[in-house]
């Protein structure tokens, strides 16, 4: 990563439905445009959790309108860190990438109570990533 480029992450989890929607949604609100914020999924679900939804609407954040989206080689590659959030083997793995893999609990399948918490997580987790690149929180 240059001096001059922004840094570019991605989030990836199997369904892009819940955990990695979320953490892009607050790496993107929270980064303030400082960098390059991209999620995907391993196998893409039809839709974002409703419950996901919710969550993040108590945070402020609209994920109403946010779509799965399928992993490609090319997002691995235009991305400076790669964030797995348990999709296991299923990631791309190219050299000169930064990879960390946040074991988070799956909000599918789980009513709005339970995914706050992961969603509490997330968060915590994104101030400190936003502190490793270097990046003061918006």
């Amino acid at each position: 990563m240059s001096d001059t480029a922004k840094p570019s992450v991605l989030f990836v989890c199997v369904h892009n439905a819940g955990r990695s929607q979320m953490a892009a949604a607050f790496l993107t609100r929270l980064a303030g445009g400082a960098v390059e914020v991209r999620s995907a999924g391993s196998a893409p679900a039809a839709a974002v959790n409703p419950a996901a939804v919710q969550a993040m609407a108590e945070a402020g954040i609209d994920l109403s309108a946010e779509t799965p989206k399928v992993l490609t080689s090319e997002a691995v590659r235009a991305s400076d860190v790669v964030i797995t959030m348990g999709c296991g083997d299923t990631c791309p793995v190219f050299p000169g990438k930064t990879y960390l893999d946040w074991a988070l609990d799956d909000p599918a399948g789980q009513g709005v109570a339970a995914v706050r918490p992961i969603r509490d997580e997330i968060e915590r987790r994104v101030r400190g990533l936003l502190h490793d690149l270097g990046v003061e929180p918006a």
